[in-house]
């Protein structure tokens, strides 16, 4: 076929898919139509059709993605005749209407598969529908005019399709601004680190704007840097030239003056244009209330001018009759303090207006100073105590009272812990929406072999993951800095050749980033020592040649030839050469290769070298901690060296800041991260697990989302964002969810430990409630052997204790424990429970648990006090006293009693056994430490209670550890739940409700 029949082809395609205004039609003869006028010499046969697609023209196959993409997620259609969308059903419903054949479906299937999978998993609770299709597109403009942007930028038809039906479900749950009665909505949208929350939240507002929302506040981090980006990025996307002009000529410098953007930002002409102002459209201006450059000052008639614009005087703002008319002011402003207090002082003085005000309130990084962290134990009766930025939040809702919340992180650990009962405060209470992991993003997933079916020995860096990306720091002689300087180094020379090989490989920066600590000083040093390995490493030398040689064929040329998928690779380090001296020239550009990004002030970060937006090619080694840590968008990075420690898990997964899109160099991100890194005293961490970790209780959370997500039952949400059953996990026992203070309304709901110790020491200290225990361990006293046993410990468990001691002993079904276990009262909160659910769920639900060995352990000769309890026995009694709280027990079980059940379990796991040991277990049996103890401080004083040769239950304490077999949970891992304390709603969902 010519060229000029494939192009008449392709403008019959599009303008018969373009006329296809209310649903399929019969294409042929919508064709026939257009070919006639224009192109009637067309082959038109679904032959031809077919075969053009089998060969991949590019031009179809695009047209056709995003139509049949917009059929296939289309709702509220007339044509559908009941299919669902994104089904088989639906598909061929819509290929019945056009008229094709098997083949053609066929073809259209491989070239535009359908995507079955939702955008999100939304938890709801009930709420009045409104944002219908039709109600969508009565007023839309500014939303179209962003898919439209969407889909020059190249995002592929599904994508666009999940973000359009993920910002309707947003949208949808927000009050009607049409609505007479005042409603407050609160939200939640949680995505990925740096996975485009804010396309998500460009589209909530343009279609919350075209709805009729006439106030839009984006809290936008708590940094100059973030802020600045923020506002760029929705001048650029949403608002647009003629929004930001106001009327000014670009082309005369006398009507620009102070206006950003004209004439400092080398993609002014990629800014969403509208042709005209849109008021003269005939719909409505955006004007903005804050700039690139300026945070919030004043209103300056911002918001009063409103009541001025009202069509009809007597009428509210809200009115559709004004609402539709009124331009929209956005405010962008940092989470600071003096700004917002600022805003809330100038919102006072116009309050009158405020209450006919359709209001949304954008929280980006909403974990972050955004949640109170004030005790609430330490707030008084009246009004509760509030730390700054929440409190400030807080009267923005109170002073808008249509104003609508919705909090974008994530990381939502800290969010879900906030007090549901507390109304004024940002729980997400209406909705809380978990987007799809996006298309072509790197994430944990890509750093990580989770869930791999492939042997480690078998694993290669093209079936693995952590073979391919990851290279390990393990010690501080061999900290592999060099070698990432020489990673940086070459993946810059490999971006350089693609793009002399490829135009559609274009790389505008190329950067590194070196986190080691948040010290300021430890910066500085940090960058000087890099300095002196990238100006000493002589990359051009015969040694510095062959060092990078080294590392090309050995780990870059293998990796590439396998992950590249379809780049271009040079064949031999010889063929890549020639690019690294332009690379390094590059990178040394300005003078030097390192760019220090740290201080106090918001002057410090306005550099040239960390504007990513206005600054043509960024090509430096970035060293920093906590202001590179979260919101702020490295572009380009390619090469990761990281080494800070933390105990939070969120404060953790916001310094990937390797997740990300990465698009052409995929296959050159490297991250070099600390395996062994020292953590208190004789102690190491283990970076890289602890970021796996931090995956899979992000996977339970999200799994949990989606176990629960839009299920109803007579009509009525299964659960609602108050009733979320445990959402937040913790893998790592040292590795918390989220900081102390962000905690306070956190509930452990469950812990899981296989393998490892449960030990409490909080026993009642009421006499009553230790003899109704005591009582509830009768079964298990009636079954003690007799006749002691003698327990073996190896030195190989434990060096330092080995030896032998003697016990009695016996085996109690799983069911028969968890009877006894269940009803025993504890001293103050029962702490127990979290275990106790995990432990319960070992009939066969998380694992099967068979038995437990049962072994109370007897003192030497010297210390041994016996008696009979309930009529068991005679038993040995155990002293112990409690702490200086005179609640707690210091320890219950000795060293040698804990190493000895720790030795039965590893056994059963494969470990070698005590040749003369009476006793084993099984990988289906666990092990309980029993002990009978009387709180004495001395011998004497238990010798006293035992004199009669019988003990009264309420003298005895029965005190417990317990260790499950490592094979009661198929992952073999530590787990933590947590849920949120509420005291005024219903009882969190606990159950599986499929």
């Amino acid at each position: 076929m010519t060229d000029d029949s494939a192009q008449a082809l392709h403008e019959i395609h599009s303008a018969a898919l373009d006329g296809m205004t209310r649903g399929p039609r019969n294409f042929l003869k919508w064709a026939v139509l257009n070919a006639e006028e224009n192109h009637p010499d067309a082959d038109l046969s679904e032959e031809t059709f077919r075969a053009l697609l089998a060969a991949g023209d590019a031009v179809l196959t695009e047209l056709w993605s995003r139509k049949l993409t917009d059929w296939d997620f289309a709702k509220e259609t007339r044509w559908d005749e009941a299919t669902l969308a994104r089904t088989e059903a639906r598909r061929q419903h819509v290929y019945e209407r056009l008229g094709f054949g098997s083949d053609v479906r066929k073809a259209l299937d491989i070239a535009a598969p359908i995507d079955k999978e939702p955008g999100s998993d939304v938890i709801t609770e009930q709420f009045t529908p409104w944002y219908t299709h039709e109600r969508a597109s009565q007023n839309a403009f500014y939303w179209p005019k962003y898919r439209d942007l969407l889909q020059q930028k190249g995002l592929s038809p599904a994508a666009i399709a999940h973000l359009d039906e993920a910002t309707h479900s947003v949208v949808e749950r927000l009050t009607d601004p049409e609505q007479v009665a005042v409603r407050q909505a609160k939200g939640l949208v949680v995505g990925y680190v740096q996975s485009g929350k804010t396309a998500n939240f460009t589209g909530v507002a343009a279609k919350a704007i075209d709805a009729g929302y006439r106030l839009v506040i984006v809290l936008g981090g708590m940094y100059n840097l973030l802020r600045a980006q923020t506002q760029r990025r929705l001048d650029k996307e949403l608002i647009g030239q003629e929004n930001i002009l106001r009327g000014a000529d670009p082309t005369d410098p006398d009507t620009v003056v102070g206006i950003d953007y004209i004439g400092d930002d080398d993609e002014w002409d990629e800014f969403i244009s509208f042709g005209a102002r849109p008021s003269a459209l005939g719909h409505f201006d955006i004007e903005r209330l804050t700039t690139r450059d300026n945070d919030y000052k004043s209103l300056q008639q911002g918001i009063s001018a409103l009541d001025f614009e009202k069509r009809i005087r007597t009428a509210r703002l809200y009115d559709p009759r004004n609402l539709h008319h009124a331009a929209a002011r956005i405010v962008v402003v940092k989470k600071n303090d003096k700004v917002l207090t600022k805003l809330v002082k100038d919102l006072k003085q116009v309050q009158p207006l405020l209450g006919e005000l359709p209001a949304l309130i954008i929280d980006d990084e909403s974990d972050q100073a955004s949640v109170n962290t004030t005790d609430p134990n330490k707030s008084t009766s009246g009004e509760k105590k509030r730390s700054a930025i929440n409190g400030l939040i807080t009267q923005l809702l109170t002073l808008l009272p249509r104003a609508q919340y919705v909090g974008y992180t994530a990381t939502p650990f800290a969010n879900v812990f906030i007090d549901p009962g507390d109304s004024k405060d940002l729980f997400p209470k209406d909705f809380l929406i978990s987007l799809r992991r996006p298309e072509d993003y790197m994430g944990v997933q890509e750093f990580h072999d989770l869930n791999s079916v492939i042997a480690p020995e078998d694993r290669t860096v093209a079936n693995s993951q952590e073979l391919a990306h990851v290279r390990g720091i393990c010690d501080s002689t061999n900290d592999l800095l060099q070698e990432a300087l020489d990673a940086f180094l070459l993946t810059g020379a490999m971006k350089l050749y693609r793009t002399d090989r490829s135009t559609e490989n274009s790389f505008r920066h190329h950067t590194m980033l070196v986190h080691e600590s948040v010290s300021q000083a430890d910066h500085t040093e940090l960058a000087l020592r890099i300095s002196a390995l990238w100006h000493g490493s002589a990359p051009l030398s015969p040694a510095g040649q062959a060092r990078l040689r080294a590392l090309y064929e050995s780990d870059f040329g293998p990796v590439s030839e396998a992950r590249a998928n379809g780049l271009p690779v040079p064949t031999s380090f010889g063929e890549l050469k020639p690019h690294i001296s332009r690379a390094r020239q590059l990178i040394n550009r300005g003078g030097t290769p390192v760019v220090v990004v740290n201080g106090d002030k918001d002057s410090d970060y306005a550099r040239e070298e960390l504007d990513f937006d206005r600054t043509p090619n960024v090509w430096k080694i970035l060293v920093g901690g906590t202001k590179l840590s979260r919101g702020f968008t490295v572009e380009g990075l390619t090469i990761t060296y990281y080494r800070r420690k933390t105990k939070q898990a969120d404060t953790l997964m916001q310094m990937g800041r390797w997740f990300g899109f990465r698009p052409g160099y995929q296959d050159l991100v490297r991250l070099y991260i600390g395996r062994k890194e020292p953590f208190g005293r004789g102690k190491t961490i283990d970076l890289y697990k602890a970021f796996e970790a931090i995956c899979r209780d992000e996977e339970d959370f999200r799994a949990e989302l989606r176990r629960y997500a839009e299920r109803t039952v007579d009509g009525h949400p299964l659960v609602t964002p108050s009733q979320i059953p445990p959402l937040v996990s913790q893998h790592l026992p040292w590795l918390k969810p989220t900081s102390r203070n962000k905690m306070f309304n956190a509930e452990l709901l469950e812990i899981r430990s296989p393998g490892q110790p449960i030990e409490l020491l909080t026993y009642p200290l009421d006499a009553d409630a230790t003899a109704r225990n005591t009582k509830r361990w009768q079964p298990v006293l009636a079954s003690l052997s007799t006749t002691p046993v003698t327990c073996h410990l190896l030195p190989s468990s434990a060096p330092s204790v080995a030896g032998t001691f003697h016990a009695s002993t016996t085996v109690v079904p799983h069911a028969d424990l968890l009877g006894v276990l269940g009803p025993l009262e504890w001293e103050g909160k029962n702490r127990f429970k979290p275990h106790l659910r995990y432990l319960s769920q070992l009939d066969g639900q998380l694992a099967k648990v068979d038995d437990w060995l049962v072994i109370t352990p007897h003192l030497t000769d010297r210390h041994q006090i016996e008696a009979s309890v309930l009529g068991h026995g005679p038993v040995p009694l155990h002293r112990r006293s409690r702490q200086a709280d005179k609640v707690a027990f210091g320890r219950i079980s000795r060293d040698i009693h804990r190493a000895y059940a720790q030795q039965l379990i590893n056994t059963a796991q494969g470990a070698a056994p005590s040749p003369d040991d009476a006793l084993s277990v099984g990988t289906r049996r666990g092990v309980v430490l029993l002990y009978p103890v009387v709180e004495a401080e001395t011998d004497a004083e238990v010798r006293s209670v035992a004199a009669t040769g019988s003990v009264d239950p309420s003298r005895v304490i029965m005190a417990f550890t317990l260790i499950s077999p490592r094979s009661a949970i198929d992952s073999k891992r530590e787990l933590v739940r947590f849920s949120t304390k509420d005291p005024n709603q219903r009882d969190a969902v606990i159950v599986d409700a499929s």
